[in-house]
């Protein structure tokens, strides 16, 4: 197996086009083309991470945070980064990262910290535009069924919890095809009308090439007619973070302590209590305190992340109950889940979890 095999299935999960402008998710060091001996999978691919991988006989490293986020200049090993990339090439260990892709998907690392939560009627927190666009196609009546399972096979039509979502219309198309054509219906030279079914669906953006090679492959037509439109719309299954509810609600005290037990935290940093139950939860692993707005507007009892500064927690206001549960706690089950896709996608082959913590914090 290739390491383009694996990367390839991680990034049908999580599309690298899901990532933000600043990270740098994808193969970070090593030749798509190479084949794989192993797999170890971390949350920070350091050093002692590669001195795993050699033990382990892995040659591919498969991590969340990228070892390097900004151009390098110099590879002289004055620092953790340049050692661990130079110590990854010399023992030619492939580095994978699977950062901010992973965390912008419904299914992503967001959904795994909800789960341990207990957390029900989840939506994405903060849903991003500029990620659908539309199809607008034209079969003939009796091939329209046909032409619409396959482009809806291709990812086409889903919108929120409802899939196989379409538009249709019935109208008439006309066509005249020259000496060099070959016509469906109708002769060439001669100008038909065909009664066709005009078919509207939306598509996830990097699923474009997908959509379309499915709706050429269904379709009768010599040349098939089409448009696409990109759209504004928010993408209600991308987008950073996660809110939902508990089954029964809870007080604060003991659900930051259920916080704390279940994310395994040495410490929970949050802002006063409000003196009423929780019920809705809004959460984000890693940096969240950005979203803290939209777990306000969200109506959430409390917002669960990490990362947030000393004065972010007077914006609170009253409005919302903070919990600051530290980086690596709210992301350490990613490591978990990429064990668990992977072994089920590739069950015969050998996939590591890594047995080093990588915390650079730690607690008195």
């Amino acid at each position: 197996m290739t390491i383009s095999e694996i990367t390839n299935f991680l990034e049908n999960h999580a599309p690298l086009t899901l990532q933000e402008q600043y990270d740098n998710s994808g193969l970070i060091i090593g030749n798509k083309n190479d084949t794989v001996s192993g797999i170890l999978v971390c949350l920070d691919s350091l050093e002692a991470i590669v001195e795993e991988a050699i033990q382990l006989n892995c040659n591919l490293i498969i991590a969340h945070h990228p070892i390097i986020f900004s151009g390098l200049k110099k590879l002289n090993g004055n620092n953790y980064i340049e050692r661990t990339i130079i110590k990854a090439i010399k023992n030619n260990i492939a580095i994978y990262a699977i950062h901010t892709n992973l965390d912008n998907i419904r299914e992503g690392v967001n959904s795994l910290i909800a789960e341990k939560l207990g957390l029900q009627n989840c939506r994405v927190l903060s849903p991003k535009r500029g990620f659908l666009k539309k199809l607008v196609t034209f079969a003939p009546h009796a091939n329209g069924e046909e032409v619409r399972t396959a482009i809806f096979n291709a990812g086409a039509g889903e919108i929120g919890n409802y899939e196989n979502c379409s538009f249709n219309l019935e109208g008439s198309g006309t066509f005249r095809g020259n000496e060099l054509s070959k016509p469906y219906v109708g002769s060439k030279g001669e100008l038909h009308i065909e009664p066709e079914t005009r078919i509207e669906v939306i598509f996830p953006s990097f699923l474009e090439q997908n959509v379309l090679s499915a709706l050429k492959k269904s379709h009768p037509y010599e040349e098939v007619a089409y448009d696409i439109y990109s759209l504004d719309n928010f993408h209600q299954n991308i987008g950073a973070g996660l809110v939902g509810t508990l089954k029964e609600s809870v007080e604060e005290a003991e659900f930051l302590q259920f916080v704390k037990n279940t994310m395994r935290c040495g410490v929970v940093r949050h802002t006063a209590l409000l003196k009423k139950p929780i019920t809705k939860v809004a959460v984000c692993g890693g940096s969240g305190s950005f979203l803290l707005a939209d777990a306000i507007g969200a109506e959430a009892d409390i917002f669960i992340s990490a990362d947030f500064k000393y004065h972010q927690f007077f914006d609170a206001d009253g409005r919302i109950l903070i919990a600051d549960i530290g980086h690596y706690e709210s992301e350490q089950y990613t490591i978990d889940m990429l064990c668990a896709l992977l072994t089920k996608k590739f069950p015969t082959f050998a996939v590591h979890f890594s047995k080093i913590n990588t915390n650079p914090v730690n607690y008195l």
